[in-house]
């Protein structure tokens, strides 16, 4: 069984991984707000668990050069909350915010529908501090914007789940908060007719943050958790739109006009405070309780119509992140068994991986499982033509195999 430790600060973290490394070399696994433990391969249950949730300082918050530095213990709703102060915000939809902390969610390089218009964490980090196995304190970046010095470690760092460093304190450039935020949900007869809309989206003048695509298992599940009065019979595009009141109603006057030709049955424009609801609806939608299992696929923007619509002929519930070639995908009730569940799979993962006969075009990863599944489930996707370098690193930051070892990379070569 695991025992937990807690350091109250960066030091004590550092000798605490130190003396490990030199001792008796107990397998380490760092832990936030512990919203996404289910990421990556079944491992082995670690010897230490490293908690950072008393790594919450603000080391340094210049509001006037808009970024600000932070220990990654901090969790995100709290983090918002002081940006918000200054009317500032980091534009990142990140599920369980009062639960997530800002290392857990770089770890996993969390976005959600906002990822479109503003870009992911490796958009957003520009410092980084972290400690590697071997309990040695390291940087990267640093506190201006404009910091173009020596190799870029922050990268590195956000989405690499802890295997190869703990990262400790973060400092992100920052947006400013925009005056309003409206979405429009337009309700079409089919996903071909979608299709022609995303394709009119690339030469109109508005210009959403957000471009999503749900069927009608996915909308129903989005329109019951915003509790908004909305149409979910057929498949929906909503678009997200943001800044002042002026430039948010002529695009959505805008987009309506251009896009009514195109097949759209219905449109109904969803303004505060049923926006911030339908916001935190489609960020939280991975995280719905209740479904055997959740995945993403990653594929090509261009054929992600053809996929919802197969994943919806296989009842699968489905929210495409169309302008990014992101599906995220929940399994009905009726696959409740692992041969139920993969039979589904195999289907949409060989449709991610031979996207126009293209081998390697795309992938399909498990977010979330039954446990008792995990070692017979793609949790990291098929193997991708970086991962030996990734391997290569995870040995050079992690010689010993100490951080979160079989989680990643290593964990799928082993298996």
């Amino acid at each position: 069984m695991s025992v937990e430790f807690t350091p109250s600060t960066q030091t004590e973290l550092a000798r605490f991984v130190s003396d490990n490394a030199v001792g008796e070399r107990r397998t380490l696994s760092p832990v936030g707000g512990r919203t996404a433990l289910y990421y990556g391969c079944s491992a082995e249950e670690p010897d230490t668990v490293v908690s950072l949730s008393e790594l919450t300082r603000i080391i340094d918050y210049p509001a006037r050069d808009m970024t600000i530095t932070v220990e990654s213990g901090i969790r995100i709703d709290a983090l918002q909350a002081t940006l918000a102060a200054e009317r500032q915000r980091l534009p990142i939809d990140i599920a369980q915010a009062g639960r997530a902390t800002l290392g857990g969610a770089l770890a996993t390089n969390t976005s959600g529908p906002r990822r479109f218009g503003y870009g992911t964490f490796r958009d957003f980090v520009i410092g980084i501090s972290a400690v590697d196995a071997e309990g040695r304190l390291f940087k990267a970046g640093g506190r201006v914007v404009k910091n173009v010095a020596g190799y870029d470690i922050c990268k590195l760092l956000v989405g690499s789940r802890g295997t190869i460093g703990i990262v400790s304190q973060v400092t992100l450039k920052l947006r400013p908060m925009v005056e309003t935020s409206s979405l429009l949900w337009l309700s079409l007869p089919q996903f071909d007719d979608i299709e022609r809309c995303l394709e009119r989206l690339l030469t109109s003048d508005a210009r959403p943050v957000a471009v999503e695509v749900l069927n009608p298992a996915s909308a129903r599940l989005i329109v019951a958790s915003s509790r908004c009065d909305l149409p979910f019979e057929s498949p929906v595009l909503c678009l997200g739109l943001e800044g002042s009141p002026s430039e948010v109603d002529w695009q959505i006057v805008t987009l309506i006009h251009e896009l009514a030709p195109l097949g759209v049955k219905s449109e109904q424009r969803i303004s505060e405070p049923e926006a911030s609801r339908m916001w935190q609806a489609l960020t939280e939608f991975q995280t719905c309780a209740g479904d055997p299992l959740t995945f993403q696929a990653n594929i090509p923007p261009s054929r992600c119509m053809a996929f919802a619509a197969q994943a919806t002929k296989l009842h699968v519930a489905v929210q495409v992140h169309a302008g990014n070639g992101i599906v995220i995908g929940q399994l009905p009730e009726e696959a409740a068994t692992i041969e139920q569940a993969n039979s589904i799979l195999d289907v949409l993962r060989n449709m991610a991986r031979f996207n126009a006969g293209i081998s390697g075009s795309g992938n399909l990863v498990v977010l979330h499982c039954d446990s008792e599944w995990k070692a017979l489930m793609p949790m990291c996707g098929d193997p991708e033509p970086a991962w030996p370098l990734m391997r290569q690193l995870k040995k050079a930051f992690d010689p010993h195999g100490l951080l979160n070892p079989g989680r990643f990379v290593d964990g799928v070569e082993a298996r």
